[in-house]
Order: structure tokens, then sequence, then C-alpha cells
């Protein structure tokens, strides 16, 4: 068994260069790729979103234990598509150079400058299981947009949904365009080490380290959006209900299995029970009951259900006390499957897990604080996190909050809806992530701003003194530029 494991792997691994090869010859024989070739893969993309969306969906839910078809359609498929026609409305101006000034005065003398946009080649695309379609093509708007190739691997946890994307993208697209490799991680670690143009990857910061180091051995550029601990910053001025309401929507969402998830609150100690009360209630409007309810999605496995059951155990052993929200008090004990309750841990301490991991589920810390710089403190103390939101109608307090510290995006009165925004910039900072994408961002991360300088008719170098022997042109030039 072991052997065939490894004649599978080393199988896979000699298709990864044979079809990067390709891909690479392929793209270096069609330069320059014009914008009626990107739109006609940009519409084949969508069109294979399109025609297949149930598939996906059904596959989704099989992969996760249960999902429900309408979340998929708006969290994997409807983003997904929207990125993908906002980049064929939009790429022909992004794709036209820009003129630059020359430096004075070589623009009075006819010089001339620019920065063209070039597709970089070949993009390598590593995807998770939390929004395994979605993770995958709202990234390849920018990509194909770009004139770029794609090779994808897409996560080993949701197989079922990763085996359709394998299927599906040979009926749309000839593999020196795009192409999807299956597999466990070993098949993962092969395709990260590939020398690719540009290797994009979505996931957890401890594997994005590893990400990088293979990336360096080629000196391959890479996009991160990892993730880590988004703080939510409850204002004394926020309205408590409208808290309740969107966090509980933000945090009980793919069962709080976002890397934008609130991943834990910071709440007026005067305010604690109030904030408290108003995310349980807001929880128990959005999902009245959870066992049965099509709504709400279960957590992905049991790997992972045993991790969030730890957090729970850790936090109750060291002093935390736990709230489940189960608003009809239904027996998850006894249930089949890892759908899990939205659980509010106050009294936590950094010495808990729940406040030195991400969460990745429905687990939600309170952290009380006296003063709001303070809990600007707390988290300045911290890495730097890939969202940061803010509640509350206090706009100096907001500014404050805003201004002195630094996230990938930020979300005021809400979470998460930064994200939707395909005109803004996506990504973290640090150890949250490097790069951004989506919209005319992600055009530019897949591709290359190169300099272009046509110098004009006369004899510049020897006007400025560049040229030897240096003499009176070159000691006014220097005097000229050497000044304070």
């Amino acid at each position: 068994m072991a052997t065939a494991i490894k004649q599978d792997l080393a199988g896979e691994t000699a298709r990864m260069h044979e079809v990067l090869a390709a891909q690479k010859a392929s793209f270096t024989a069609a330069m320059p790729e014009s914008l009626a070739v990107r739109t006609d893969r940009i519409d084949r993309a969508i069109a294979m979103l399109v025609d297949r969306a149930e598939d996906f969906a059904k596959t989704v839910s099989e992969d996760f234990g249960h999902r429900s078809r309408e979340q998929t359609l708006m969290t994997d498929i409807m983003p997904s598509v929207s990125a993908l026609k906002h980049a064929k409305k939009h790429m022909a101006s992004w794709a036209k150079g820009e003129k630059r000034k020359p430096t004075f005065p070589l623009g009075l003398l006819g010089a001339k400058a620019e920065v063209v946009y070039q597709p970089k080649g070949v993009v390598g695309v590593v995807a998770p299981w939390n929004f395994p379609v979605g993770m995958v093509f709202v990234p390849m708007a920018g990509i194909l947009a770009a004139g770029n190739r794609a090779m994808i691997k897409p996560s080993e946890f949701t197989e079922n949904v990763s085996a359709l994307m394998a299927r599906l993208v040979p009926d749309y697209f000839d593999e020196s365009e795009m192409a999807v490799f299956t597999g466990d991680a070993e098949v993962g670690i092969a395709f990260s080490k590939l020398a690719f143009d540009h290797l994009i990857f979505t996931g957890a910061t401890s594997v994005g380290r590893h990400i990088m180091r293979a990336a360096a051995d080629n000196l391959v550029p890479v996009t991160l959006e990892l993730g880590g601990k988004s703080p939510t910053f409850i204002g004394r001025s926020a309205n408590k209900e409208q808290v309740g309401q969107r966090v509980a929507l933000g945090k009980m969402m793919n069962a709080g299995q976002i890397c934008l998830a609130p991943d834990y609150l910071l709440v007026p100690d005067d305010q604690e029970g109030e904030v408290i009360d108003g995310v349980t209630k807001g929880a128990a409007a959005l999902y009245p009951t959870l066992l049965a309810n099509d709504d709400y999605t279960s957590v992905v496995n049991g790997r992972n259900y045993d991790r969030l059951q730890s957090y729970l155990a850790d936090a109750r052993d060291k002093g935390a006390e736990v709230i489940e929200v189960n608003p009809a008090k239904e027996d998850f004990a006894s249930a089949n499957g890892h759908k899990m309750p939205l659980h509010i841990v106050r009294n936590v301490t950094d010495e808990m897990k729940v406040m030195q991991e991400e969460i990745f589920g429905p687990i939600l810390p309170v952290k009380t604080y006296r003063t709001i710089d303070e809990a600007i403190d707390y988290v300045n103390e911290r890495d730097r996190p890939l969202g940061l939101y803010y509640f509350g109608q206090d706009k100096s307090e907001e500014e404050r909050v805003l201004t002195r510290t630094i996230s990938g995006g930020v979300t005021v009165n809400d979470v998460l809806f930064h994200n939707a925004m395909e005109d803004l910039p996506f990504g973290g900072v640090g150890p949250s992530g490097m790069g951004n994408y989506h919209g005319v961002d992600g055009f530019r991360t897949f591709s290359h701003a190169r300099a272009v300088y046509r110098q004009p008719k006369l004899d510049v170098a020897g006007l400025a003194g560049f040229k030897p022997p240096y003499g009176k042109a070159t000691a006014k030039t220097l005097a000229k530029e050497l000044k304070k």
C-alpha cells in the first residue's frame, strides 16, 4: 500500500511538472494575450459555475455533512460569478498602460515613460475547504483578467468538491489554460514547490509559513490570505440589538468556519450582559432550531469538531463560563453528526486556547475593557488580524480605533462585509497574510508592472554630463542636484 501511494504521488508530481511546462510554453507562444481571449476564458468560468451551480451545492453539502444549498450559492457561487463579471467589465481599462512623468527636464526633450501591465504566466492556486469553490474562482477573476494560466490544488478536506472540480474544468478549459490536481497533503506540498510565476494560498497561518518556504526555493512571488483572530470592538455608543443580530449572523454563517469571522468581542465591562443577551437573541432569531435546520451548517468533520470541543473544555477548566445558545434545547450529545450550537465564553484569559488560536467555529469569547484605549492596546499587543470590526455611533472613538490599529480590512457597524466589496482590496497584513486581490488590486497582483522608458533623439547623457570625460556639464548637474 505504501509503495502504491508513493507511486501515485510520483505520478501526480510528474503530471504537475508536465502541465506546468505545457502551460508556460502555451503562454509564451500566445504572447501577447489579447483581451478577447481573456474575456472568453472569463465567460467559460462563469458558464461552468452557473451551469453546474446545483452540483457544486450538493457536493459541498456532502463534504460538510450538511450545508444548505442557498448558503453555497450565496457564499461560493454568487461571489465568484460577481467577481468574474466585474473583472470582465473593467479589465480593458485596468490593462491600459499608465503614463508616467520622466525626470525633469527629459520630458521637455521628448522622453516618454509608462507602466505596462503584463500577465505573469502561470499562477498556482492553493484553496481551502471552508469555501471550496469561492476561494478558487474569486481570485481566478484577477488571474484570468490579467491574462494568466492557472493550476489549482483544492482542499483534500472537501474531496467530493475537489473531484467534481477536476471533472468539470476539462469540459470548459484546455489543460494548457486551467488544470486541477487533487490529492492529500503530500500532493499539496509537491504542488507548492512548483516554479509558478505566482502562487496564491488561502488557509491557516501555520501552513502559510510552509508555503512561503517552499515557494522561496524558486523565488515564486506569493499572495497569502491567512486569518488569525479578528477582534470586534463594541463601543459604549453601539446599538446593542443591532450588534447582537449582526455579530450572530457573521459568527454563525458557515458555523463560524470563515477566516474573517468575528473571533472575539471586546465589550465595555458595564455592558457585557447586555451585549451577550443581544447576541443570544440574535442567534435564536436566525436559528430557532439547529439540528434539523437546513439553514445551519455542520462543522466540516470530526477532527475540527473535536478541536472545538477541546477549546471549550480547556476554557471551562481554566475558569471560564460557557453559555450554550440552544434555543430549542436540542440534544446535541445524541445527535449523529457534527452540528454545534453557538457557545459564548465569558471570563476569558490569555492562557485559554480560545484566546490563543484562531477559532474557526461557533465559539465566541467575550473580553471586557474599561476604556477603549485598553481594548486598542490589547489588540496591538497581538498579531495583526485579517479583519477588524467596530460597532458604535461615536465618530471620535471610531476614528481612534481605526487609526491606532492595523488590520487587513475593516467593517464598521457590521462584520465581514468589506470582503464582499469587489472594488476594495482584500488581504491580510503580517501573520494574517500578504498581498491583495479583488477588482483592480487582483488584476495588479497577478500582473507584472513593467517600466518602459523611451529616450529622445538628443544626446541626453552628453548634455547632462553623464559621459566621460567629466567636465563643466557634469559639475553643473551635480551642483544643481546635490542641494539640501
